[in-house]
């Protein structure tokens, strides 16, 4: 199975496709876009055309996505959601199984402990998979994880 986890963001997008075996899975690639400082509109266009991009070039079966955690800070919560909603869409466009994975799930799956910080799990991510050097923001590792997460659960296909 290929996956393309997502760590959703208006500031910072972390793609990633990972395939193969839950007990050793392969990354493909990964990155992290920053959308252009700007209007909201394209900001958000940015997010669709990546996504799209991903989902054209590397045919995923599955587009696992990170679901929303909500902080105290509404207005970052929105524009996530906003963000998300240009994701689903660029799913939608290309037919494409989406399946939304709890941040504690995620956790669960790279760190054996849902409640891990995001060193715990940036710590443990190049245990589970081989990551051609390269500095990572957190966002591409969290996609990783994500992507990882998706593996481990088997979700099923179609």
């Amino acid at each position: 199975m290929r996956v393309l986890g997502i760590d959703p963001g208006f500031d910072r997008l972390g793609l990633a496709i990972l395939e193969g075996d839950p007990s050793k899975p392969t990354l493909v690639w990964s990155t992290c876009v920053q959308p252009p400082k700007g209007e909201q509109n394209e900001r958000l266009a940015c997010v669709f055309k990546a996504v799209s991009e991903a989902l054209a070039e590397y045919s995923p079966d599955l587009l696992a996505l990170e679901t929303l955690f909500f902080s105290t800070n509404k207005k970052t919560a929105i524009s996530v959601a906003e963000a998300r909603g240009a994701i689903l869409a660029a799913a939608g466009t290309h037919g494409i199984l989406v399946k939304e994975i709890a941040p504690g799930q995620v956790k669960l799956a790279v760190t054996g402990y849902g409640a891990s910080d995001k060193r715990a799990v940036a710590l443990m991510i190049p245990k589970l998979v081989s990551l051609p050097e390269k500095k990572r923001l957190d966002d591409e590792l969290d996609a990783i994880a994500v992507g990882i997460a998706a593996l481990s659960n088997r979700y099923p296909q179609g």
